[in-house]
């Protein structure tokens, strides 16, 4: 039988955090949880890449809480103004229930979204679900700040990781996502989810069914941090699948910083998306610039994404 790797959260270090604390007994880290599983919505989502959402939807479970605090999230509701009432507590089983449920409802996969501060508890319900007849695969799709020792503990239980890159500069992530460090782990965490489960792979409807697909949020007024960031991925793997994401928009605190109080513009977009074609990077996706209202979610209600 296997042992339940939530009991680690007694010290807490499943992020690169390393809190210590034991959330087991109500304590608290950086995320603000403790050992509940709190999720702030689970449905089919649209909204996705087209591996991703297909026709029928990706099984999204949204977790609360996280473990950086972005100025400019666009889940802010949920992840920064996380309040225990506003979201739902389950147990293991209940969380096995949810996957079932949006497998059986014809979800393409179950989507983890934000996980790396509940990495043991997910990785828990994965192993109850797949008990209980979960088949479709299992997606980790995390802001990229994860633990590699943790991520090497869930091997196997995830079939396809969409992770972030936000910065291949610690300055930018200090100031706009409060963490020292985030340029310095995310080389290693793309490295560990591409060993994992190797670059992307679709069935004959073009659903993702394995591998890697890595996103990049291209922020106004910082283009060398996205063509640093594009060049690792390139240099990674020249087939790997990037996302290139253009639906940036001012949301809760980017008002106080100028650079990025402002939409992206159509010329700093296509200047990227250029230079990733320059780096070979023939596997990426790209979005139109009304992407920037258009998937702006509101979890303040009960479907909180445009269909």
């Amino acid at each position: 039988m296997n042992q339940s790797l939530t009991d680690q959260l007694e010290k807490c270090e499943c992020c690169p955090r390393r809190c210590g604390v034991n959330r087991l007994e109500g304590e608290t880290g950086f995320c603000g949880t403790g050992s509940d599983i709190e999720i702030s919505h689970a449905g089919l989502h649209f909204g996705e890449e087209p591996p991703i959402s297909g026709t029928n939807g990706s099984g999204a479970i949204f977790f609360s809480g996280c473990n950086l605090r972005c100025v400019f999230c666009q889940n802010y509701q949920i992840s920064q103004e996380f309040q225990p009432g506003r979201a739902r507590t389950l147990t293991t089983d209940e969380l096995a229930a949810e996957m079932l449920r949006l497998q059986a409802e014809g979800a393409h996969n179950i989507n983890f979204v934000s996980p790396s501060h509940m990495i043991f508890q997910m990785a828990d319900a994965i192993r109850s679900a797949k008990g209980k007849g979960l088949i479709v695969p299992v997606l980790y799709n995390s802001n990229g700040y994860d633990s590699v020792d943790a991520l090497r503990q869930i091997r196997g239980l995830v079939d396809i990781y969409v992770p972030d890159i936000k910065y291949l500069g610690n300055e930018p992530g200090k100031k706009l996502s409060n963490v020292d460090d985030y340029a310095d782990i995310v080389p290693g965490v793309l490295g560990e989810m591409l060993d994992q489960v190797g670059r992307l792979v679709t069935d004959h409807d073009g659903i993702a069914v394995r591998g890697l697909l890595v996103r990049h949020l291209v922020l106004p007024g910082y283009p060398e941090n996205s063509r640093q960031c594009l060049a690792f991925l390139a240099d990674l793997s020249p087939d790997i699948h990037v996302s290139i994401m253009s639906q940036y928009s001012p949301q809760y605190k980017a008002c106080d910083f100028p650079e990025i109080n402002r939409a992206l513009t159509e010329k700093e977009y296509d200047e990227i998306t250029d230079y990733a074609l320059e780096l070979g990077l023939e596997n990426a996706f790209i979005q139109k610039l009304e992407s920037q209202t258009h998937y702006l979610p509101d979890f303040y209600q009960e479907r909180p994404f445009k269909r």
